[in-house]
């Protein structure tokens, strides 16, 4: 698929570079390794030497920190080819973002060069069991302890002035892989309004009091872990607080969600684009009443609609990108692209099992995985309900368009 960016010459190698790495080593194996849930351990190595993980670092911590424009275009290339693969850096970028904007010097020098060469994962923790979109009203509580005795908890990080961390997330990617977890936490519960109470917490793995409490099953994404984490008595230095200053998390987190949805679009446009390439090549191969499938006009229709939104979607993708790269603020955007690449990669990947016919829905094509990965962009990152609150609030924030 062609289309016009932004992009420089070194930006475009990378692409094309990504592109090469999925059409030579990714689409041979996936199928196998989708079926069998297994993580692709060789895969990821892959993609630390292309320094995939590192896209969104900066120097002098990183060697290359890209356009958003350019990561969105990586994130597809990888979604087409497996959408986990797009979901194993998803979260890591996020918390790269935050780093970078907003952590103290010592926190950049500290996890910023391991995350860019991959060495170490992060991701983020923000849904809890029991709260799903609404933040605000999270229950995982992080109490300053400071050595006096007359603290919740005590002990060696307590004397130093730390956080005693009690909670617990669900839905998060790579959790049993990452060595960096930025937790979403209420540093102060009774902060009214309720988010100036909320902080990010940068949680390393061997913390004691931290665990992974389960793996979700799931009907898609698989191969890429989705957990379960508990926080019991879970002891943080002081200096694990992002930023060094409580209640900043909400504001910041947001800013990070940002280039979330924009990745989150990104990897539904990938996984449109694959069912669209699929379908197309199908539909002239494969003949019926003795002329190529899309001669008829019922399959012709479905290949003009889906090629006419998937490049709407691109390009409302690209449109977000450019906003969240002015500085300028891209909730709005990143809402939109998230909202409208989503639903039209489930639209098409339904509309390529149409195409396929009963070879739609086995197993020995890819048009079934697509189906069933199709549905996380619509719920993850923010559910597209909540999309279009925030895209209205905007609306009207802004005074339209």
């Amino acid at each position: 698929m062609t289309t016009e960016t932004d992009l420089d010459e070194a930006e475009q190698a990378i692409v094309d570079t990504v592109r090469d790495f999925v059409d030579r080593d990714v689409r041979p194996v996936v199928r196998q390794l989708e079926h069998d849930n297994t993580y692709p351990e060789k895969l990821i190595e892959q993609m630390k030497r292309l320094g995939i993980f590192g896209l969104a670092v900066p120097e002098p911590y990183g060697e290359v920190r890209v356009s958003a424009s350019c990561y969105a275009l990586v994130t597809e290339e990888l979604a087409r080819g497996w959408m986990s693969l797009a979901g194993a850096m998803g979260g890591h970028t996020v918390v790269a973002k935050l780093l970078s904007d907003y952590g103290t010097e010592e926190q950049k020098r500290r996890y910023l060069p391991r995350m860019a060469t991959g060495e170490l994962r992060a991701t983020m923790a923000l849904t809890e069991p029991g709260g799903g979109s609404d933040l605000q009203a999270m229950r995982t509580v992080a109490t300053r302890t400071d050595g006096s005795g007359d603290t919740p908890a005590s002990g060696g990080v307590a004397g130093e002035g730390g956080y005693v961390l009690n909670g617990a997330k669900t839905w998060i990617s790579n959790a049993r892989r990452a060595g960096l977890v930025a937790v979403l936490c209420k540093t102060d519960p009774a902060a009214e309004p309720a988010h100036r109470g909320i902080s990010v917490l940068l949680v390393e793995k061997e913390v004691p009091g931290f665990s992974v409490s389960r793996d979700l099953p799931k009907l898609g994404y698989k191969g890429v872990e989705s957990c379960e984490l508990s926080f019991d008595d879970c002891r943080v230095p002081g200096d694990a607080l992002l930023g060094g200053v409580e209640g900043k998390g909400f504001g910041q987190m947001m800013r990070g969600l940002e280039i979330g949805r924009i990745q989150v679009a990104a990897r539904a446009t990938g996984v449109a684009r694959a069912a669209f390439d699929d379908a197309l090549r199908y539909a002239q191969e494969r003949e019926s009443f003795g002329v190529p499938i899309w001669q008829h006009q019922s399959v012709g229709n479905h290949l003009a609609e889906m090629g006419t939104k998937l490049t709407a979607a691109r390009q409302l993708l690209l449109h977000a990108a450019r906003r969240y790269d002015s500085g300028q603020r891209a909730d709005m955007e990143a809402g939109m692209a998230k909202l409208f690449c989503s639903e039209t990669a489930m639209e098409i990947a339904l509309n390529a099992v149409r195409v396929h016919g009963g070879y739609g829905y086995s197993t020995e094509f890819d048009v079934e995985r697509y189906f069933r990965d199709a549905p996380l962009m619509i719920v993850g990152e923010g559910t597209n309900e909540i999309q279009r609150n925030v895209i209205v609030s905007q609306l009207v924030a802004r005074d339209g368009l």
